[in-house]
């Protein structure tokens, strides 16, 4: 029996209760996703630092990311304890791994989504032993992961018919996380003209200075900048002080990028 035809008719009230704890994860794994985006937008760039002055807050990016983990991994396994599915031999876990496996688009969508999830939490992780930002163009497939775990719960939502229902609360959970998102893409000169973000010293006084304490040798900066910044053979950040002009872009781009907003833009000292 596939997963639609199991959902379609809920004949005992242990299927019911099962149907209706289905639901409840899944509306606290799309909650949890939107805030998880949210705050990692804002650490990310910068802005949590900004806002309240303390670096410590950014690890509330992986505590609700770990919310949404445990509350998304609960909502895929409700559905192995529901008695139509174990009544059917042909079903198991391939069901809920492959993508696609039942035949269902929403369902793919939200497994590509979800594993795609799992994939950038646990090379997170390993971040330190990786080089020239792999793992921070790895962590950013979390976007378009997001944007599935997304289609899945709305295309869930109009098959199941609640869409009236989570419909305000959905469009109001989503719309901070897609502005955010926008905003962490848009140029430089857009951000500051908003006041999101300080502006950066004329090309021809810019002086880089790196905070030793902050600098955690990731290798993004590297890899955004790699005439300015290097990575020695022991570990430890090689930087320019007073790079070329025309490197300016490039410096910045390292500056925003830094997960540790190690990198300060000032005027040269004369």
């Amino acid at each position: 029996m596939s997963l639609s035809a199991a959902l379609n008719t809920v004949p005992s009230p242990h299927d019911a209760g099962i149907a209706e704890a289905a639901a409840l994860s899944g509306r606290l794994t799309y909650l949890c996703m939107c805030l998880t985006l949210c705050w990692g937008v804002l650490a990310a760039a910068g802005w949590v630092r900004r806002f309240s002055g303390q670096d410590a807050l950014r690890t509330g990016h992986v505590v609700l990311a770990a919310f949404t983990l445990a509350t998304g991994t609960l909502h895929g396994l409700t559905f192995l304890f529901l008695d139509d599915f174990r009544d059917d031999d042909s079903f198991g876990f391939a069901d809920l791994l492959l993508p696609f496996y039942d035949g269902t688009t929403r369902h793919a969508l939200g497994i590509v989504g979800f594993e795609l999830v799992v994939a950038v939490s646990v090379t997170a992780g390993l971040r330190r032993g990786a080089r020239e930002g792999r793992w921070l163009r790895f962590h950013q497939l979390g976007y378009p992961a997001i944007g599935l775990l997304a289609a899945h719960a709305w295309l869930g939502a109009v098959w199941s018919g609640h869409l009236a229902v989570v419909w305000l609360a959905g469009i109001t959970l989503l719309v901070p996380p897609v502005v955010l998102s926008a905003l962490r893409v848009l140029p430089a000169s857009a951000l500051v003209r908003a006041g999101l973000i300080a502006p950066v010293p004329d090309a021809d006084t810019l002086r880089v200075d790196v905070d030793s304490h902050l600098c955690h040798s990731y290798g993004v900066c590297q890899s955004e900048a790699p005439q300015v910044f290097r990575l020695g053979h022991n570990g430890r950040l090689e930087y320019e002080k007073r790079p070329e002009a025309r490197l300016t872009p490039h410096v910045r781009a390292a500056a925003r990028a830094c997960p540790m907003r190690a990198i300060h833009l000032v005027g040269a000292i004369r």
